[in-house]
């Protein structure tokens, strides 16, 4: 996928973040996947940082625990600058997460 309209990709995004709603944080989290650029992401790590529902949030709260490596290490990160230390600390416990996730930002 190329990225020649990167601001409309980054609108439609964030979107999905502002929404929150599970099945956003679902799609949004499905693009976190072994095919995954660089770009992306990047794309996506900016669009969850700006989630605020509840419901999204608790919907990375189920990435960090049930997500594949790359979605618990970004549901660990978005979750950290947020300030949910406990939580991320708990999985990097449980060895879902490794030492450099749990202290990255």
């Amino acid at each position: 996928m190329r990225y020649q309209n990167e601001k409309g990709i980054i609108f439609r995004l964030t979107g999905y973040a502002k929404n929150g709603h599970p099945e956003d944080i679902d799609y949004l989290m499905s693009l976190l996947n072994s095919e995954t650029t660089f770009a992306m992401t990047r794309f996506v790590d900016y669009a969850l940082s700006l989630v605020e529902n509840i419901e999204g949030l608790k919907r990375l709260e189920f990435y960090l625990f049930n997500g594949t490596q790359i979605q618990r290490n970004y549901s660990g990160m978005c979750l950290n600058r947020r300030g949910e230390w406990k939580i991320v600390k708990k999985a990097w416990k449980m060895g879902l997460i490794d030492e450099r996730q749990f202290y990255a930002r």
